[in-house]
């Protein structure tokens, strides 16, 4: 496995430490994450050049909150600045981070994810010269001189974030990449997610396998296996207060533990949320158990994916649990 390190440093700069920490023990790549508070480029730029081996990424960075060449550029600058070992994951987002966060409209998620995808390959393509021309239904672009010296890759690949069936079919059509959610079982990508990536690849004429399964997994380690479980089932729950992932509740027949999560959300208890997660669910998504135990729950995910981005959860979580945390992480995933 290529095994990747999902950045929660808790800053920028406590990003870009990990980071280095991350290189030192042998992770296959670092990829930062975006929230209100967080740009998922920045930080990028300095773990380029402070590293020199680690592919580095966004999983993810917001897709509508910014201009497609917007996009584009940052990939390509940070693709330039650490040699060739930039990925670009995006993802839409909900409604509610689009419009009450960044006061952009949300619509029609899928399709323009998908045409965004085209647009952001048209300008890669185009960065030797002769213009960029794109003319689409949500974005129409026409820069003559389009041109970016310095290009080390004719293309960056790209991953697209999805939970439910449209954007999965988006992603098979077009990404090189499914970014999972952590929410996302074992199950559901077995049932839902890859099914329906290869039937998607297919209808596009794409050769199997095209797009590939990256999915977020969980890992929450104590020597104490009640803490270990207790922690993760906070930061699900609280994925949970989201209705539009309740989809993979269904799946499992446990509605009602969303129902539960989004009623913990009116008051933020998290200890509610917490306790509305049945053990066997966290199972399914996380590895949630004493150290010793960790790499024999993470080759549960052999077969459905090579490559998984090791995530802390940190909802409930205080900061010395945290650190201790991605200590052992890089303890016992790192190839180093």
């Amino acid at each position: 496995m290529r095994i990747g390190l999902v950045l929660t440093g808790g800053s920028a700069a406590g990003d870009l430490a990990l980071a280095r920490r991350a290189e030192t023990a042998g992770f296959h790549g670092v990829y930062a994450i975006e929230f209100f508070n967080r740009h998922g480029y920045v930080t990028l730029g300095a773990i380029a050049q402070s590293t020199s081996r680690l592919r580095i990424g966004t999983a993810i960075a917001n897709a509508f909150t910014r201009s497609p060449l917007v996009h584009a550029s940052a990939a390509m600058d940070l693709d330039e600045l650490s040699g060739g070992r930039m990925v670009l994951g995006l993802g839409s987002a909900t409604r509610r981070m689009n419009e009450d966060w960044y006061g952009v409209p949300f619509s029609a998620p899928a399709p323009r994810v998908r045409e965004l995808v085209e647009l952001l390959r048209a300008a890669f393509a185009a960065q030797k010269g002769g213009g960029l021309r794109f003319e689409g239904r949500y974005w129409k672009v026409n820069v003559p001189h389009f041109a970016r010296p310095g290009a080390v890759r004719s293309t960056i690949p790209i991953w697209v974030a999805a939970v439910n069936r449209g954007m999965i079919a988006a992603a098979g059509a077009v990404a090189d990449g499914l970014v999972g959610h952590p929410i996302a079982t074992r199950r559901w990508h077995t049932e839902v997610t890859l099914p329906l990536l290869e039937r998607a690849g297919s209808r596009a004429g794409r050769a199997a396998g095209a797009c590939a399964l990256v999915p977020y997994v969980m890992v929450s380690l104590h020597q104490d296996r009640a803490q270990a479980v207790r922690d993760a089932k906070a930061q699900i729950g609280f994925y949970f207060t989201t209705e539009i992932y309740h989809s993979v509740l269904e799946l499992h027949g446990l509605r009602h533990v969303g129902e539960a999560c989004r009623a913990a959300l009116r008051s933020w208890d998290v200890r509610a949320m917490a306790d509305a997660i049945p053990d066997g669910l966290v199972d399914e998504n996380a590895i949630a158990c004493p150290p010793d135990e960790a790499r024999d729950r993470l080759a549960q995910w052999k077969g459905l994916t090579d490559e998984p981005l090791l995530y802390a959860p940190a909802v409930g979580v205080p900061p010395e649990r945290l650190r201790a945390n991605l200590d052992a992480m890089l303890e016992l995933f790192g190839t180093a």
